[in-house]
């Protein structure tokens, strides 16, 4: 009779502390996960999801989006020659994005982006002609123009996420992958140098510090010619025919629509070139190479391109 009492005495204390401890572990206060976050812009303070999933890019930031893992549902990243096509090289990765615009432009269709629903828009301080009828339809974060900056670009976008080391991760393979072919290069070639020229209607327009020729300058180390005009802020240095062969490089990259390349090939300054004459030439189709060259997975595609041309 004695055992029987106790078992009851010591089951009643078991589930006295078993509800006990339930009732604490209700008690304890739920952390709740924030549904949006307050964000710094050009335009101030704006008030954003935490994890946007209909994201709409007109700034031409849909790359960095990319990298970070965020396919927008609307892009403006159109084909520089081709402005109603996604770039070629970046078609499979946005096969179910819209395209909307042009990121160069100014405005953008409006209709589009309202009936994609976004929960997200990020555009340029170039749009900013339409900034009130955006933030009409969503929150709306406005970048600035980074021009050739396509690394704090990267970095800043990242910010909004909070994924700066994935940025940073990224960004440090990406050199480290420019600095080896790089190094290939000069062990194939030696010490020559690299002229990079954009060939648009009899005039030639020198990448001599942005796009593919600050891949090849900055990223990759390679040599320029020594006389190379010097670029003034995001605008490309312009010379004739007789200026592009006066800056007499080892190895010239050209960027042309078929229409300059023919006009080029014929031009008699041209075959008396000595990178011509030593078969030092590279042609490219201005789509999509003029723009590849200025956002981060088109440079990093340019890599191996660049190393195909040159380690031969």
């Amino acid at each position: 009779m004695k055992k029987k009492r106790l078992f009851v005495v010591l089951t009643s204390a078991l589930i006295s502390v078993a509800v006990f401890a339930g009732c604490s572990k209700a008690a304890e206060p739920v952390k709740k996960v924030s549904v949006t976050k307050v964000v710094s812009t050009m335009k101030g303070n704006v008030t954003v999801p935490t994890s946007p999933k209909r994201i709409v890019d007109i700034s031409g930031s849909t790359e960095e989006l990319l990298i970070l893992n965020h396919t927008p549902i609307g892009t403006a990243n159109a084909d520089s020659y081709k402005t109603t096509e996604k770039p070629s090289y970046l078609k499979d990765k946005l096969n179910s994005s819209k395209l909307v615009g042009f990121s160069m432009m100014e405005t953008m269709d409006m209709e589009a982006i309202l009936k994609l629903d976004p929960d997200l828009i990020i555009m340029s301080e170039r749009q900013t002609k339409i900034y009130e009828q955006l933030k009409a339809i969503a929150p709306v974060v406005m970048l600035k123009d980074y021009a050739n900056d396509w690394r704090s670009k990267l970095t800043n976008i990242s910010k909004l996420f909070g994924q700066e080391k994935d940025a940073q991760k990224w960004l440090v393979s990406y050199d480290k992958k420019a600095i080896t072919i790089g190094n290939e290069i000069k062990k194939t070639n030696g010490t020559q140098t690299y002229l990079t020229v954009l060939a648009s209607a009899g005039k030639y327009y020198i990448f001599s510090d942005a796009a593919i020729g600050s891949m090849l300058l900055s990223d990759m180390k390679l040599s320029q010619p020594k006389n190379m005009p010097k670029q003034e802020g995001i605008s490309l240095p312009v010379v004739t025919m007789e200026g592009l062969s006066s800056i007499d490089a080892d190895h010239v990259v050209v960027i042309a629509t078929d229409v300059d390349k023919k006009d080029l090939l014929s031009s008699s300054v041209w075959k008396s070139m000595r990178a011509v004459k030593a078969g030092n030439v590279t042609l490219l189709p201005s789509s999509p190479y003029f723009a590849q060259g200025y956002s981060p997975i088109g440079r990093e595609l340019l890599l191996d391109s660049i190393k195909k041309e040159f380690v031969k």
